[in-house]
């Protein structure tokens, strides 16, 4: 991760950066995910996770990885609620342990969302944040972080820098249906979404059938802040769409695409490289990822950001949003490259995604019965099915990336783990 130290890998899925802490529940789901991130680690790394890790988990990272277990530590931080990871860490008397573990080495924090608790955790710990070359580069950048991490200040941005977007405006909560209205009178449906979400989380479609005899939308019972809102029309969507760039020293480039499986808006899964049926839309995704990437730069952002969109019937691209932070496929992406470096095949193509078992089951157990079936990552052959998160903690409802040569292996062997698995409606 870096040429001069290590890395103090920090989880910090509770963040004010993509949600209001308001929405404690969501982010306390989300942080479940944290143990994708022991795939990051190298010898000498420190990770600090809100979840516990399973032994067998590490164990399986550590196999596939070639670390050594005793080279890495692993800080696993009690529940503190719906506050910021930096916090939980101070309230469970943990902040000098990590210094000790980060040591003199030159480590710098590696956090999955750069916010002002995370910076201010960097400073009590005494390390820079990476990729940038001091902590107060760090916290320049974290202006244009929060801003673009909104639905307002992405549309703002969005169409200066010429993107396409769908029709739509910017609001206060109490105006939000009213602007609904208007909107509907020229399209079928609307979303309406909160201004900082993600994931789909507290979007609410509206249709013209909703407005009918007159009746009230209730976009007042839709939940989250009292800020601002985005109402936009609802596009009759082929797919949703995103590329992956990050900016650097030397510029933006671009490192992946995908497509998004959504349901009702909400993130479930990725399916990488793009399909066929919209694989015309990625020069122009990334003609714009590369703006807002210089954009950034320009405003003294460093590391990895996403640039989502929504593909119409007519297969005409639209950006719908952006996220600067390490996303739902940062991580595993870094994981299929790490786990096929080498490989005939530079570029895998690769999914992830959830599926839910009818009975429950341990982490052993699943990775059992994936070797049992001939299922499970071979590093010889550089393919197969990657258990990425750890066992869920209901025992049923389990992530897990497929990794193959090319888009029909991947489907072939997804079908064939939905059926080893049992999941519901396979």
């Amino acid at each position: 991760m870096t040429e001069t130290g290590p890395i103090v890998v920090f989880a910090n899925f509770l963040s004010d950066l993509a949600v209001d802490l308001a929405e404690g529940q969501i982010l306390t789901q989300w942080a479940r995910q944290a143990p994708r991130k022991a795939w990051l680690l190298r010898p000498g790394d420190v990770f600090v996770t809100p979840v516990p890790l399973s032994r067998e988990f590490l164990r399986y990272v550590y196999d596939l990885t070639g670390v050594p277990p005793e080279s890495v530590a692993v800080v696993e931080v009690p529940p503190a609620g719906a506050v910021p990871l930096a916090r939980a860490v101070r309230e469970a008397g943990l902040v000098e342990h990590v210094r000790a573990l980060a040591g003199d080495r030159g480590a710098a924090l590696l956090p999955t969302a750069l916010d002002a608790s995370a910076i201010a955790f960097a400073r009590d710990v005494g390390i820079a944040v990476h990729p940038y070359p001091t902590v107060e580069a760090a916290e320049a950048a974290v202006d244009v972080t929060m801003l673009l991490n909104t639905k307002a200040g992405f549309r703002e941005t969005a169409g200066r820098l010429g993107m396409r977007l769908p029709a739509g405006r910017t609001c206060r909560r109490p105006e939000a249906e009213g602007v609904a209205r208007e909107l509907l009178r020229d399209h079928e449906g609307v979303v309406v979404k909160p201004d900082r979400s993600a994931g789909g989380h507290g979007m609410r479609f509206v249709s013209r059938d909703d407005l009918r005899g007159g009746a009230s939308l209730l976009l007042d019972a839709v939940g989250g802040p009292e800020g601002l809102w985005v109402v936009e029309e609802c596009l009759d969507v082929a797919e949703s769409v995103s590329v992956q760039l990050e900016v650097t020293a030397t510029g933006a480039r671009a490192l992946f695409s995908g497509a998004m499986r959504t349901a009702q808006g909400s993130f479930t899964g990725y399916a990488s490289p793009l399909p066929p049926s919209c694989a015309h839309v990625a020069g122009e995704m990334e003609e714009w990822g590369m703006a807002l990437g210089r954009h950034l730069a320009d405003h003294g952002y460093s590391g990895p950001f996403g640039l989502d969109g929504l593909v119409d019937a007519d297969g005409i691209a639209y950006a719908s949003e952006s996220n600067i932070r390490r996303t739902a496929t940062t991580t595993p992406h870094a994981m299929v490259t790490r786990l096929t470096a080498g490989r005939a095949q530079s570029h895998p193509a690769w999914s992830v995604s959830k599926g839910w078992t009818r009975s429950p089951m341990d982490f052993e157990t699943a990775l059992l019965r994936l070797r049992a079936s001939h299922l499970a990552f071979d590093p010889e052959r550089g393919e197969g099915v990657v258990l990425y998160a750890d066992a869920p903690p209901d025992g049923r409802s389990w992530r897990y990336a497929v990794i193959a040569r090319s888009a029909g292996d991947v489907k072939e062997q997804e079908a064939a783990l939905v059926e080893v698995f049992a999941f519901e409606g396979g």
